[in-house]
C-alpha cells in the first residue's frame, strides 16, 4: 500500500486492538492442538482443560474428569490362624496389608487399626472377603458397614464356610459399598466358630484375605 509522506512505523498487534468475540473456529488453523508441546504423564489433578458448557467457554481440571480408571486398590490378610468358639467377633488382629514381592497397592490404600478399616476418600468400592476355614463345624463370617463412624454397623454381605467335611476349603462375599463420606465411613470383617473350627491366617500368602477396590464416584 503507498503512503503520501512517511511511511507509519509498525507496531505489534495488542490484545486491545481485536474485538472480543469476533475470531471464530473458521479463524483457527487446523493443528492449533496437535502442534503444542505433548503432555507424555497423565494429567495431573490440577491440569487444565478447555470446554464448551452449552456454548460457553469454561476451564476444567482435570480431578473433575471421570473415567480415569481405578484410582484405589489395596488387599489385607489374616497372618495367623484364629480358633476356638467365638460368635460374631470382629476380626482385630493379625492383620497385615499384603506383602508378597508381586504386590503393590494403588493409590494410598485402605487404613486398619484394631479390625476397622477406613477409606482413602470417597467412591464406590468392591470389597471382597475370603474366608478359609476348616469344615469341623461352624465357620461363618461377614462384612459390616458404618456410615457414622462406628456408632452402628450393618451386614452387608456374609460367608457360611461349614459342611462338616474336616477339610481347609474357601468362601467368598462381595458387597458394594457406596462411600459418600471418608471421614465417617468403617468397614469390619467378623468370625463366628465353634469349638472345633479355625478360620486359616498365614504371613506368607493370602489364605484369609480381604480385598479393596473402588470401581469409581460415590453415586
Amino acid at each position: 500500500m503507498a503512503y503520501i509522506g512517511k511511511t507509519p512505523t509498525p507496531a505489534p498487534l495488542t490484545s486491545s486492538d481485536i474485538t472480543n468475540g469476533i475470531v471464530t473456529g473458521e479463524k483457527l488453523n487446523a493443528d492449533v492442538i496437535s502442534s503444542q508441546t505433548e503432555l507424555a504423564t497423565a494429567p495431573a489433578d490440577t491440569d487444565e482443560f478447555l470446554i464448551s458448557d452449552a456454548g460457553v467457554l469454561k476451564r476444567l481440571d482435570a480431578s473433575l474428569v471421570g473415567g480415569g480408571g481405578i484410582t484405589e486398590a489395596d488387599m489385607f490378610r489374616l497372618s495367623a490362624t484364629i480358633s476356638g468358639a467365638i460368635t460374631g467377633a470382629t476380626i482385630t488382629s493379625n492383620l497385615e496389608r499384603s506383602d508378597d514381592a508381586t504386590f503393590s497397592k494403588i493409590g494410598t490404600g485402605m487404613s486398619e487399626s484394631s479390625g476397622i478399616f477406613t477409606f482413602p476418600s470417597t467412591g464406590l468400592y468392591q470389597i471382597t472377603y475370603t474366608l478359609m476355614g476348616d469344615s469341623n463345624g461352624t465357620v461363618v463370617g461377614g462384612i459390616q458397614v458404618s456410615s457414622d463412624s462406628g456408632s452402628n454397623y450393618d451386614e452387608v454381605a456374609r460367608i457360611d464356610d461349614g459342611d462338616g467335611g474336616g477339610y481347609y476349603h474357601n468362601g467368598t462375599t462381595v458387597a458394594l459399598v457406596n462411600v459418600t463420606n471418608a471421614t465417617n465411613f468403617r468397614v469390619k470383617f467378623y468370625l463366628t466358630l465353634n469349638a472345633n473350627s479355625n478360620a486359616y491366617g498365614n504371613t506368607n500368602y493370602n489364605a484369609t484375605q480381604f480385598m479393596f477396590i473402588r470401581l469409581g464416584d460415590s453415586q
